[in-house]
């Protein structure tokens, strides 16, 4: 008796030294959210751009979710592409591909929605996020930030983003020079105000440099 107490004693040390020893959970989780609807559809090639950097710059252990927000109620058959990338390069390298794959046959076929669910999108992305226990959470937000969700899909509803980082894209860039930026910069306070709330940490940006710098790549 004594001798298996002795044992169970050396065992839990050792257990215990092990997870002392583990640290952090240092991997990435991004959740891109693409919207595709009216002038959006045009911008395509940018959200290629981004995705494919994302593609670059991610690391094995790391996860990618790419999601269209132009369909009406969003839910997970929105999702467009996902992986979490293997521990082995080899495995890795091949992900990327099929991935990149995907993401080029849904940007050729895509045509302008008629609806921007920008809250339901984030919501998913929440709840995909929080499933594949990653230990950094990014939500990339392409988009002119104009909500429209199909009829009778109420969207006033709280966002539970503590630990997540909201990033979007600056898109006054991509419109007309005669282009009034108004109010997009108010839907982009908006969203500011609204992922704050939520204990989110929120990031506006216009190129790819900041996207690394946030990523730490």
């Amino acid at each position: 008796m004594k001798g298996a107490a002795a044992l169970c004693a050396l065992i839990a040390l050792i257990g215990g030294m092990l997870g002392c020893s583990g640290g952090a959970d240092r991997s990435h989780g991004v959740y891109v959210l693409l919207d595709a609807s009216g002038a959006q559809a045009a911008e395509m090639n940018n959200a290629k751009e981004v995705i494919y950097f994302l593609l670059q710059s991610l690391q094995p252990g790391d996860t990618l979710f790419v999601s269209r927000i132009d369909t009406g109620s969003f839910s997970a058959k929105d999702i467009v592409a996902k992986a979490r990338f293997d521990q082995r390069p080899s495995v890795t390298n091949a992900q990327k591909r099929s991935f990149q794959k995907k993401i080029d046959a849904f940007l050729t076929s895509a045509r302008d929605g008629k609806y921007a669910d920008i809250s339901g999108g984030i919501l998913q992305a929440i709840e995909s996020m929080n499933e594949s226990g990653t230990g950094s959470k990014y939500i990339l937000i392409i988009s002119d930030l104009e909500e429209e969700p199909a009829k009778g899909f109420g969207r006033d509803v709280p966002l539970a983003l503590n630990g997540f980082h909201v990033v979007v894209f600056d898109m006054t860039r991509l419109r007309d020079p005669n282009y009034d930026p108004k109010n997009y910069l108010e839907r982009v306070e908006e969203w500011r105000q609204k992922t704050e709330k939520g204990g989110g940490q929120w990031r506006f940006i216009d190129d790819m440099k900041s996207l690394g710098a946030i990523l730490g790549h």
